[in-house]
């Protein structure tokens, strides 16, 4: 008895959830993805370096505040598609428009975060330090720094993670990423092609985020321990009135 003839595949019938697609264009899928890994990287680096020194200008001269902050807020505020309009006649169809681009949107959220770090540091810790005999990059470096890293990470949380849902802009100059999977698969709906980039984005953005959280814990182990001291404190209050 011979087995009946088998159906059409997921990818004729243009399926949303596609395992065939996977399986034969897994190559492309990666391709895309270590390029999307890579623009966000390179424009989140760049963002960090570039806000890095125009907050600590902003804190150190009251009056390049303003400017600085409200530079880059407008910046932020211009559409992709007319920033990268604007960049293609200096750098060419290439991904340095995309990098650039992203880079100039991520200095709202760095510089703010930076510098509201910066400033919630105590004036007495300063004074200390001072006291101790630090100089102007020791205390920085050191004393500033150290105590700004929650909020500075909190800023490049949500830098990363919106750099990589706009990298997928790019696809406009070929330098998308996933984005140019999801904008070829829109072309011609096709449903696991736009899905699969999709998810793929997603679980980009939440891995990023869920890293640079695990940085931070390591980077400030005494946050852990205040949280700890507090969470003792609380109970042994309850226990308190309780017995009283």
């Amino acid at each position: 008895m011979s087995g009946g003839a088998a159906g059409p595949s997921c990818l004729q019938t243009n399926d949303w959830i596609c395992g065939e697609y996977l399986r034969t264009r897994s190559q492309e899928l990666v391709d895309a993805t270590v390029q999307h890994i890579g623009i966000t990287a390179v424009s989140v680096v760049l963002g960090v370096l570039i806000a890095f020194p125009l907050a600590l200008a902003a804190r150190r001269w009251r009056g390049a505040a303003g400017p600085v902050l409200g530079l880059t807020t407008v910046l932020y505020t211009v559409p992709s598609l007319a920033m990268f309009a604007l960049l293609t006649p200096v750098f060419g169809v290439s991904a340095a428009v995309v990098v650039t681009g992203l880079v100039l949107y991520s200095l709202t959220i760095l510089v703010r975060n930076i510098l509201a770090g910066l400033q919630a540091v105590p004036a007495e810790v300063r004074e200390a330090a001072r006291g101790m005999g630090y100089g102007s990059a020791r205390l920085l470096f050191e004393v500033e720094l150290p105590l700004a890293l929650p909020a500075l990470v909190a800023g490049l949380r949500i830098a990363t993670v919106s750099t990589v849902a706009m990298t997928t802009i790019g696809s406009v100059v070929g330098y998308g990423g996933l984005g140019n999977l999801i904008a070829s698969g829109m072309e011609g709906f096709f449903k696991a092609e736009v899905l699969t980039a999709s998810v793929l984005c997603v679980l980009l953005a939440l891995l990023a985020d869920l890293l640079l959280m695990a940085l931070q814990r390591l980077l400030t182990p005494w946050t852990r321990a205040q949280a700890r001291a507090k969470a003792g404190a609380g109970r042994g209050g309850r226990v308190a009135k309780v017995a009283g």
